[in-house]
C-alpha cells in the first residue's frame, strides 16, 4: 500500500495536501453532475461558467499541489518521492477526470440532449452510479480501506466492459449519426471518467510502479 502519505500533522510536511486532493474529488464530482444534467435535460446556457470556473479550480489546485510537492523535496530530499510519485499521478488523473466533465458539457453546448432518448433511463443510472463512485473515491481515499479499493476498481473494470460494449453495437447500428455519434462520445467519456476514478483509488493497494494501468485494457496491465 502506498498510501503512508496521508500522515498526520507532527509526521512530515505532505499532510496539507489531503485536504486539497479532496478539493478535486469534490470538484471533479460537482462539474461532473452539471455536465450529465445538462446533457440529460438541464439548463446549459446558465451553468456554462460555473463548469468552466470549476475546472479552471481543478487545474489551479492540480498546479498548486505539484509546487508544494517541488518544495517539500528541495527541502527534505528524497525521503519522500515514493509518496510524492503518488500525489503526481492521482493530481494527474484528478485532471484528467475533469477534463472528460468538460468534454460531456461541450456536447451538451454543441446541442446534444438525451431527454427523448430511448436510452434516458439507462443513462440516468450511469450518471447517479459514476456521480457517487466520484464521491466514494474521495472517501477510499480518506479511510484507506484496501478491500473498499479493490471492490471499486472491479466494478470500475465492468463498467468499462460494459461501456466497450455499448460503443461496439453502436458502431455496427443502422441508428442514425445524428443520436448515435453523440452517444458514443457520451459512453466514451464516461469510460474514461471510470477508467481515471480507478487509478486514483489504485494508490490505496497498488505499488508506486504500478499504477494508472486501470485506463488500459485488463490484457495489457503488468
Amino acid at each position: 500500500m502506498v498510501m503512508s502519505f496521508f500522515r498526520k500533522p507532527e509526521e512530515g510536511g505532505l499532510e496539507s495536501i489531503e485536504s486539497q486532493v479532496q478539493r478535486m474529488v469534490n470538484d471533479a464530482r460537482h462539474t461532473f453532475d452539471l455536465a450529465l444534467s445538462a446533457i440529460t435535460g438541464g439548463p446549459v446556457d446558465t451553468v456554462a461558467e460555473e463548469v468552466r470556473r470549476t475546472d479552471r479550480g481543478i487545474n489551479s489546485t492540480e498546479v498548486e499541489i505539484r509546487r508544494a510537492l517541488v518544495v517539500h523535496a528541495s527541502v527534505h530530499g528524497g525521503a519522500d518521492t515514493a509518496e510524492m510519485l503518488v500525489f503526481m499521478n492521482m493530481v494527474k488523473d484528478l485532471e484528467r477526470i475533469g477534463d472528460y466533465n468538460k468534454n460531456i458539457f461541450d456536447l451538451a453546448e454543441e446541442g446534444a440532449s438525451f431527454i427523448d432518448s430511448p436510452d434516458l433511463e439507462s443513462i440516468l443510472g450511469l450518471r447517479d452510479e459514476i456521480s457517487s463512485r466520484i464521491a466514494l473515491m474521495g472517501e477510499i481515499l480518506s479511510s484507506r480501506d484496501e478491500e473498499r479499493a479493490r471492490i471499486y476498481i472491479e466494478r470500475g473494470d465492468e463498467l468499462r466492459r460494459d461501456f466497450d460494449s455499448r460503443i461496439s453495437e453502436l458502431l455496427h447500428s443502422t441508428e442514425p449519426a445524428v443520436t448515435s455519434v453523440p452517444k458514443a462520445l457520451l459512453y466514451r467519456f464516461l469510460k474514461r471518467v471510470t477508467a481515471h476514478s480507478s487509478n486514483v483509488v489504485s494508490a490505496v493497494v497498488m505499488p508506486v510502479d504500478q499504477l494508472d494501468y486501470f485506463d488500459e485494457s485488463e490484457d495489457t496491465r503488468l
